[in-house]
């Protein structure tokens, strides 16, 4: 650990806990201070157990004795339980789906409990409550006398992980604020934007991050560091975006006869959302500096139709100063299903043109046309692919992560398109569109995603990139049937799927896990696995249809012959795992069925559902649940009210708030920054004032701290 030395006697014995810190991203004492606590707990928080009631939210320290393991409701959950006694009293403690808690914590063990109190017929407990080992030390130190309040003040609870425990961080950071070096530390953000926007300078927002001493200052505090934390990410894309468009590009001058003609091979007409997204993308690259533009639209808007028409532009461009050769495309997706997809799709856009394309994942190569069938594909060797690409005989090049492997050289790069950008790291997308040496041209950039992004996310995580929204479905498509389908249920809408398929319709069936748990491990997750559920289907519920099975434990091969039968029509029902989430398009598949629908995000879901939004027949989806929980109800019932992707981004964001979609770590944001993302008032700001400061001063000279801060946390949110 990296230690400032005037405060390093403070922590002679932090070096047993190093690699626990280390775990926590944390490496000097700045990074300690920016530990922030995940929640306090206020005095009157913490009560003995004769004064509690129904109802309380509460913390209680005391010894935990009887602990057992068993289970309930007619013997199907596994659980933990015991007893929690302090001077005033006692209480029964359960946590369901837990029953490892019971040989984790030793009986008789001194422990801190806090959870809810519920009350039933043997009297109050606390279910699934959180449980942290404590000593006498805490609980009869300034706080408590065992399990007795004896201060008005509270105290900050922080994540913990193993070696060290939130006491421990509570301590280390007390003493480090108490020390006089603290005040010498320098805030990065200017006292100017801090005064307009009447935030607490740093020493002040450690200070009540840590130890508000009432809700006002918590709250200050918490406004700051979110405001921090998107200021030096909005610097960090919008520098990043600045650096990209100074390079040189290619210009690509397409004629609009010829993209006009381009389009009529397409089964359908433009939407006017899609004509609106080429115009923008050929303005774009007809500029001799790179373009670098997000296209989000819904699972079926049509993305793939309007990267097609960039890359018929691009491939009908020739190189500079030549009058032979064509420019190249990049196109890179998160799967090889999905890959192998595109590669088919853009077979069926040129194949009446001049223009080869190649295949490259981590498992096989392919090129079109092939030599004995000039509408056909065949396989080749890596070396010969590379050579063709290199010399420009193959000028577009559909492949997975394998397209950024050193080995993979274009002649002239002229575009890189990204699917489903959010599962590449930024380091990946960075080293497809970087210029290969200082004199090569930078490719023009198009990423796509179809998993729904609020507004302020977008502005934020994908500062760098101009967004253009594809919001409008092709004419002709019909709103999906969402519906939540619980045990009673089932056998009405397995009938109701029979009848579908009756009428030459296909399923999905969707399940959380691929094989059964180990019952070995009473505390493994209770959700139906594919590999028993195939066999289920197949036995017992559709026995007049074939099912078959995909997941992600499968040779290649033997995914794409099951991928085959599906597509063909020879299998009727496919029974997966969340590897159908992208990349698999049968537009006869009008019903998706999602066992355990609460396990999976929003996001997710309607990514999956977005599996049978791809023909004008009637789709359903059935979210099968077991789940009582009211939250988890509430959120799948806004997945049917949603309209679009678009809108149920926004409601999932209202209704998650920190770690939304996706996930905080997915993004590179902290649980503030989350919460920020919420305040589009706050996120613009940020923006505002992270342009003009790049305005005045685009290298960062006059402002070093902030450039030394922004490129730390180019690091932790980038790569």
């Amino acid at each position: 650990m990296e230690l400032d030395s005037q405060v390093e006697d403070i922590f002679r014995l932090v070096l047993p806990q190093q690699k626990a810190l280390e775990r926590l991203g944390i490496h000097t004492v700045k990074d300690l201070l920016y530990h922030f606590p995940n929640r306090y707990v206020e005095a009157s928080d913490i009560k003995t157990i004769s004064s509690l009631t129904k109802g309380n939210s509460a913390t209680i320290f005391g010894t935990l004795t009887k602990l057992k393991t068993g289970k309930a409701f007619r013997k199907k959950i596994p659980l933990a339980e015991g007893t929690l006694e302090d001077d005033t009293g006692k209480i029964r403690v359960v946590w369901f789906h837990q029953p490892y808690i019971a040989k984790t914590f030793e009986n008789g063990g001194f422990v801190k409990i806090t959870g809810k109190v519920g009350e039933n017929k043997r009297g109050l407990y606390f279910s699934n409550p959180e449980i942290a080992r404590a000593d006498i030390a805490e609980a009869s130190g300034s706080l408590f006398k065992k399990g007795v309040p004896r201060s008005k003040q509270g105290f900050s609870i922080y994540p913990e992980t193993r070696g060290i425990t939130s006491r421990w961080f509570m301590h280390a950071i007390r003493k480090v604020l108490a020390t006089p070096e603290f005040k010498s530390f320098k805030d990065p953000i200017p006292k100017e934007i801090l005064a307009k926007y009447n935030l607490p300078d740093l020493e002040s927002a450690l200070l009540y991050m840590h130890s508000p001493e009432k809700s006002a200052h918590q709250r200050a505090a918490e406004k700051r560091f979110s405001f921090e934390e998107i200021f030096f990410i909005q610097l960090s894309r919008l520098k990043t975006k600045k650096e990209y468009k100074e390079n040189k590009a290619w210009t690509i001058k397409s004629k609009t006869n010829d993209i006009e003609t381009f389009k009529k091979r397409f089964p359908f007409p433009f939407t006017n959302a899609q004509e609106r997204a080429t115009e923008q993308i050929l303005a774009d690259i007809g500029k001799d500096h790179p373009m670098a533009r997000l296209l989000e639209g819904d699972v079926g808007s049509g993305k793939t139709a309007v990267a097609a028409v960039a890359v018929y532009a691009v491939a009908n461009t020739r190189p500079e100063g030549q009058d032979f050769g064509r420019l190249s495309t990049a196109y890179m997706a998160p799967t090889e299903i999905l890959a192998r997809q595109h590669f088919l799709s853009f077979i069926s856009f040129f194949k009446n043109s001049p223009v080869s394309i190649g295949l490259i994942t981590g498992s096989e190569c392919r090129k079109f046309p092939s030599k004995l069938d000039p509408l056909g594909h065949t396989k080749i060797s890596r070396t010969q692919l590379l050579k063709w690409v290199a010399n420009g005989e193959i000028p577009v090049l559909v492949g997975t992560h394998a397209l950024v492997q050193k080995t993979v050289d274009f002649k002239h790069l002229g575009l890189v398109i990204i699917d489903e950008q959010h599962r590449f790291g930024v380091m990946q997308r960075a080293r497809l569109a970087g210029k290969r040496d200082a004199h090569a041209r930078a490719p023009h950039l198009l990423s796509m995603t179809a998993t729904p992004i609020p507004r302020t996310l977008a502005l934020t995580i994908y500062g760098d990139l101009d967004l253009t929204l594809l919001d409008e479905m092709p004419k002709g498509r019909k709103e999906i049937i969402t519906k939540i389908v619980t045990p009673v249920g089932r056998s009405a809408t397995y009938e109701h799927i029979r009848e579908e398929l009756k009428n030459g319709r296909q399923a999905y069936v969707i399940c959380p896990r691929i094989d059964e748990p180990d019952p070995e491990k009473e505390f493994a997750l209770q959700v139906k696995s594919a590999k028993k559920e195939a066999e289920h289907l197949q036995k017992e519920i559709f026995p007049e249809f074939e099912v078959a099975l995909i997941h992600s434990k499968l040779k290649k091969e033997e995914k794409e012959k099951i991928m085959e039968k599906f597509a063909s029509g020879v299998a009727h029902i496919l029974v997966a795992t969340s590897i159908v989430e992208v990349g698999v398009n049968v537009p006869n598949a009008t019903i998706i069925v999602i066992e355990g629908a609460e396990r999976f995000g929003l996001a997710q879901l309607h990514q999956l559902r977005g599996r049978v939004l791809r023909s004008n027949h009637q789709a359903y989806c059935y979210l099968f649940s077991n789940s009582k929980s009211g939250t988890a109800l509430e959120r799948l019932k806004a997945l049917g009210q949603a309209k679009n992707g678009f809108e149920l981004a926004e409601k999932d964001l209202a209704m998650r708030g920190e770690g939304s979609l996706s996930g905080a770590a997915q993004w590179g944001l902290g649980d503030l920054g989350m919460q920020a993302i919420k305040n589009i008032k706050m996120v613009e700001a940020a923006r505002i004032e992270a342009q003009k400061l790049l305005e005045e001063d685009p290298t960062l000279k006059k402002h070093p701290l902030i450039s030394t801060e922004m490129e730390k946390k180019r690091v932790l949110h980038l790569e």
